[in-house]
């Protein structure tokens, strides 16, 4: 799969032809802090990698990806914003700017009526290095401006024109740039001044630990006005509330912000200073209020009193992310701002800050977070529009929100939100049953995603969640496949390490499944016989220990200490049997599976790994730089005994996979060769011979497949093309057809049997673009009988080039053919 990303694609037959529709998007949010933008519109926008994705908060899934970008986005922004209230009024169109690490700002378009996606357009490079952060706001119901800084040291100021009249969307301009020396700004705040007929004010904090105050119009020309100084470490969120009219008084800004020391500070703009005398006598002052009085600054005919209205102390870690609630509209057309902050921070913690009624001072209302040992931390912090859900995303890539569901008083409850992976997805394999699907990743993690049903209304439209995390390691995950097990709900799974490790599903996940798929238990599963509850993680997170589901041992402390918040004590994690989907704090601990069993061997880290289809036998390699390392070993599920081990290439062997009788195992590999060697199952493990061994591409082989009802199989390479073979009488290894050369290299195959008597299937091509095409081939040898009878001219042709908006934006690292009834051996 493409990094972070996974994508599950429904085919169904169409007469003659395929019809393509996407059911499931996975992926992680990217561990950047400006990284996510919940817009007026009710998406939420988040990089994934080289992708923007767009999930729902409504529904609780990914509905889209968003490719363009070369690099790692890093930023993202709605316009109109959720501040825009009366530009969002009965508005259809919105637009989205996202910044990736090489510097590109891309703009897209989205049409709410239709739900339409379009790429809108590449914005000017005008930033040399990664842009870090992105803000704006409208200043009329079709102009928007908009500010993005860099780790360059520059800050641009950008023009939006929406343009509804043309087919051609917006259009976008540069104003100004704003050089800010060696220490780059790393967030940025813009708002508009009251009552100053479209004046416009910047914010921005960085590296040197005060926040900067612009002052321009709409013609993009910014002068510095002041500087606000009291924070000791980098600053890192800002935030302009919109005008807020306390009293009598005349309207006031407030800005908030946050920093790595920890605090956050609220400022207060005054614009009712404006007599130079009261200047004078302000510097002939030598009280305490000269000292809280901030700086004068002056924008069109106004001067501005800036003074510290309160400094906030209650995180524990660097604050990332400070925002003000979204305002309302009252009276019809009155913006309305909600004195409420919310402030996220590396402390698992999510604060929402209000006044109190009596004093007025700012005090801590509502405090949400990560229970997780695991956890690490957020990144950031976000309102919903209607100020009643908060969202936050934390280092894991991970999504974590609440909402208000109390009546008559707040009460803050979790909300289902997509999960996947946040770094390269590097396997998948579906479960022996087609149930469920299972991935891992650089992420160190192994994830199970699978179809819920709704109690309810079982005939609803199904939603696939995250059900389980089966394996948290402390190593990158490379390979994984499903072997016989009570169930056959047992995997085998190969890291950065020399060692396999075997799973087994425990007793809460099995029935957590059946509520997942609203299955009856079925009296041939006797969960009698499991034993185990569940897993706990090693200190050293490597190996996962069995909880039992009767108390035969105590669970003692696993560390005795004397300190209660030692950082080496790990809790015991708590086995749940989930009747709704789990969220994250329940994902990252309490759904573990219990290792059962190491299988050692190999000399070098685990690269590839595949089981036959009755699960009883296990092929594995390595990364190897020579023929004695780059062995295939092979394993008896049960005895966990190496039966054999099968020399053939020089180096890495990339993919393997056993014929559907389990007669072959053909292997490719770095060294451009493929392998065939025959399989025969002993008493005493197993026999194997190799039948063919030749140089079958020009580059690297990256994937291999065979057809489930022959022996007919495909190779893919980096030298952009896919090759049919077959394997002769003799038996030998024959060349059927090489298909026409792809624009890309090929890294995934999967082929799918539909017609038996015809010898016809679907080959599943994934290229290092991330592309998709689907192969209709037919004809050839028509059985496994080697009779050499049946035998009908090959056939190929492209059935379906997947819609870019249906892809993965990079390597399509693994594809899968869909489960059918004959496909696997239910023991």
């Amino acid at each position: 799969m493409s990094p972070t990303a996974g994508e599950l694609a429904g085919a169904r037959g169409a007469g003659g032809g395929v019809g393509l529709e996407r059911v499931f998007i996975g992926a992680g949010c990217n561990r950047v802090v400006n990284n996510v933008s919940w817009g007026a519109c009710g998406l939420v926008a988040f990089g994934a990698q080289n992708a923007v994705a767009l999930f729902s908060p409504l529904r609780g899934e990914i509905v889209s990806t968003l490719s363009g970008h070369k690099a790692t986005v890093n930023c993202t922004l709605w316009l109109p914003t959720k501040k825009d209230v009366h530009q969002v009024r009965c508005r259809e169109r919105h637009y989205l700017l996202s910044g990736s690490a090489d510097g590109i700002i891309m703009a897209w378009k989205i049409d709410s009526g239709k739900g339409e996606w379009t790429h809108a357009l590449q914005l000017p490079v005008m930033h040399k290095k990664g842009v870090t952060c992105l803000a704006g706001r409208m200043v009329s119901d079709t102009v928007s401006i908009f500010a993005s800084t860099s780790s360059d040291g520059t800050v641009v100021i950008w023009k939006m024109e929406d343009e509804p009249a043309t087919v051609g969307s917006c259009k976008v301009s540069c104003l100004h740039s704003i050089s800010v020396g060696p220490k780059p700004m790393v967030s940025l705040s813009l708002a508009v001044l009251p009552a100053q007929g479209g004046h416009l004010i910047l914010a921005m904090g960085g590296l040197d630990h005060k926040v900067h105050i612009y002052c321009g119009d709409q013609s993009g020309k910014f002068i510095k006005a002041c500087e606000l100084k009291g924070h000791s470490d980098w600053i890192r969120s800002l935030d302009f509330s919109l005008p807020v009219m306390m009293g009598s008084e005349e309207h006031r800004l407030f800005l908030v912000s946050s920093s790595q020391d920890r605090t956050i500070r609220i400022w207060k703009m005054n614009s009712d200073a404006v007599s130079s005398a009261h200047t004078t006598s302000r510097k002939e002052d030598i009280g305490i209020a000269s000292y809280i009085e901030g700086p004068l600054f002056v924008s069109g005919n106004t001067h501005y009193q800036v003074s510290l209205e309160s400094l906030l102390v209650g995180h524990e870690d660097w604050v990332y992310s400070v925002e003000w609630q979204p305002p309302t509209l009252v009276n019809g057309d009155k913006a309305h701002q909600p004195m409420s902050i919310l402030s996220a921070s590396m402390d698992k913690m999510m604060m929402i800050w209000k006044p109190e009624k009596n004093t007025g001072l700012w005090i801590n209302s509502v405090t949400v977070g990560e229970l997780s040992h695991s956890a690490l931390g957020f990144y950031g912090g976000h309102w919903g529009p209607d100020g009643k859900s908060i969202l936050a995303h934390g280092y894991g890539g991970s999504f974590h929100m609440w909402r208000d569901v109390g009546l008559d008083s707040e009460n803050w409850q979790p909300q289902i939100v997509p999960s996947g992976h946040f770094a390269p997805v590097s396997d998948l394999t579906w479960s022996r049953s087609g149930e469920y699907l299972l991935s891992v990743s650089h992420d160190q993690t192994t994830r199970i995603f699978a179809p819920w049903r709704s109690q309810v209304s079982p005939g609803d439209v199904t939603c696939w969640r995250e059900i389980a995390r089966p394996q948290i390691h402390g190593h990158d995950i490379h390979c994984v496949a499903f072997i016989q097990g009570t169930g056959n709900h047992r995997f085998v799974s190969g890291a950065d390490e020399k060692v396999s490790r075997v799973f087994e599903a425990p007793l809460s996940f099995l029935k957590t499944l059946q509520h997942a798929t609203l299955l009856k238990p079925d009296n041939s599963e006797d969960f009698d016989d499991v034993q185990v509850l569940g897993a706990n993680m090693s200190a050293l997170g490597l190996s996962q220990k069995p909880i039992y589901t009767h108390g035969a041992r105590e669970t003692p402390s696993r560390i005795v200490n004397d300190g209660p918040d030692s950082i080496e004590t790990i809790p015991d994690a708590v086995p749940t049997v989930f009747t709704e989907p789990p969220v994250e704090d329940q994902l990252a601990w309490n759904t573990l599976w219990p290792e059962t069993h190491k299988l050692y061997g190999h000399g070098n880290e685990l690269f590839s790994i595949c089981c036959d289809h009755e699960g009883k036998l296990i092929a594995s390699s390595c990364k190897a730089q020579s023929a004695p390392v780059a062995e295939i070993w092979l394993w008896e599920v049960g005895t966990w005994k190496a039966v054999g081990r099968l020399q053939s290439h020089n180096l890495t062997v990339t993919q393997m996979e056993f014929s559907r009788d389990n007669a072959f195992l053909l292997s490719v590999s770095r060294d451009r060769h493929l392998s065939v060697f025959s399989i025969r199952k002993t008493d005493d493990g197993a026999e194997h011979h190799l039948v063919a061994k030749l140089e079958a591409h020009k580059r690297i082989i990256w994937a291999c497949s065979w057809n489930p009802f022959s022996y007919q199989f495909a190779t893919g390479s980096r030298d952009k093309t896919v090759k049919i073979w077959c394997i002769q009488d003799s038996p030998s290894v024959k060349l059927l057809a090489t298909l026409p050369q792809f624009h890309d290299s090929v890294t995934a195959l999967a082929w799918m049997g539909r017609d038996r008597a015809r010898n016809a299937g679907l080959l599943a091509i994934g290229m290092d673009n991330g592309m998709i095409e689907l192969w209709n081939i037919s004809g050839g040898r028509a059985s496994m009988d080697n009779s050499g009878s049946g035998s009908s001219p090959l056939s190929f042709a492209c059935m379906l080039r997947f819609d870019p908006l249906l892809c993965h934006v990079s390597t399509v690292a693994t594809t899968l053919a869909a489960v059918l009834p004959e496909d696997f051996n239910r023991n």
